[in-house]
């Protein structure tokens, strides 16, 4: 590999990685917990947190539309645990509720604002700009060990490292409570285990990952990796650390075969015009499931 592939595929790969498997490995819990829909909840209610961000700072800047985002996703999140216990209704419904209202206000607050002008595109809020991410001042493997080159790294790939590893310390760390309460949750609370704020932190810490990982692969890689690896895992395997580890794999596979795809398939095929890295990922996770659905040892098992 020379240092053409440093400088502008390697960055975009592992950022593409790393937010893969931040999304997949909550998404092992929340599909046990029937609440996998929850990135997709997300992915919609961050609108009105980035308009309410642009308001307060009067510009647009990737950090304080994060913190708008992030917010707004932990204000959803709230609303839906609140809903679901005190109207004891199913957390599908909940999230419809409440995503679709959110994006709605987020939408009317765009319009009746100067916001109206903002570059807010349906594109790049799908899709992300993962090919963007290069790494301008690599060159060659030596840029590892040349601090100058290193600041010249995707704030990103720093962002998606970072948020990677506080979730697998948060699940190494609560790996048998989170087990308890996704099998069987009255049992849990007998264990004296705070069922409902340990969903509360996991459904948060999804959250923390869909926004860090929006901007840089959009939420079509979010929706994709918190359901599809978990669920063609779930379909494969027979124990939840088995699953989990299935789902990390699927992800990462997914990535690299969907970022190779989407850059060198169409020129393969005489095409001069690439396609977007997200979407193939996302469409290859989609195409592990439907082989697991297909011919996974535990196809006829409900998720």
């Amino acid at each position: 590999m020379g240092s053409d592939f440093i400088t502008l595929s390697l960055t975009p790969l592992l950022i593409g990685i790393c937010a893969s498997m931040a999304c997949a490995l909550p998404g092992n819990f929340l599909l046990l917990r029937k609440q996998a829909l929850i990135g997709d909840a997300i992915s919609h209610v961050v609108l009105p947190g980035i308009v309410v961000a642009f308001l307060f700072t009067g510009q647009v800047s990737t950090w304080p539309m994060m913190i708008g985002a992030a917010v707004a996703a932990i204000i959803a999140v709230l609303l839906i645990e609140f809903i679901c216990r005190v109207g004891k209704i199913e957390s599908g419904a909940a999230m419809g509720v409440i995503f679709t209202s959110m994006f709605a206000g987020g939408v009317l607050l765009l319009e009746q604002s100067d916001t109206s002008q903002v570059h807010l595109d349906v594109e790049h809020a799908l899709f992300g700009n993962l090919e963007s991410l290069i790494w301008l001042d690599a060159e060659g493997w030596a840029s590892f060990f040349d601090l100058n080159a290193l600041a010249g790294l995707p704030l990103e790939l720093v962002r998606m490292m970072t948020v990677l590893l506080v979730i697998v310390i948060f699940i190494y760390i609560f790996w048998r409570p989170l087990a308890l309460i996704c099998f069987d949750e009255p049992y849990a609370r007998t264990r004296g285990i705070a069922a409902t704020a340990l969903g509360f932190a996991l459904v948060t810490l999804t959250a923390i990952a869909a926004v860090a990982a929006f901007d840089a692969v959009g939420s079509i890689i979010v929706i994709a990796m918190i359901i599809c690896p978990p669920a063609a895992a779930r379909l494969m395997v027979n124990s939840l650390r088995s699953q989990v580890i299935y789902s990390q794999v699927l992800a990462v596979i997914a990535t690299v075969v969907g970022y190779i795809l989407a850059g060198y398939a169409p020129l393969w095929l005489g095409f001069s015009n690439t396609l977007s890295a997200a979407g193939m990922i996302a469409t290859m996770s989609g195409v592990f499931l439907a082989f697991a659905a297909l011919f996974g040892p535990h196809r006829r098992r409900n998720i």
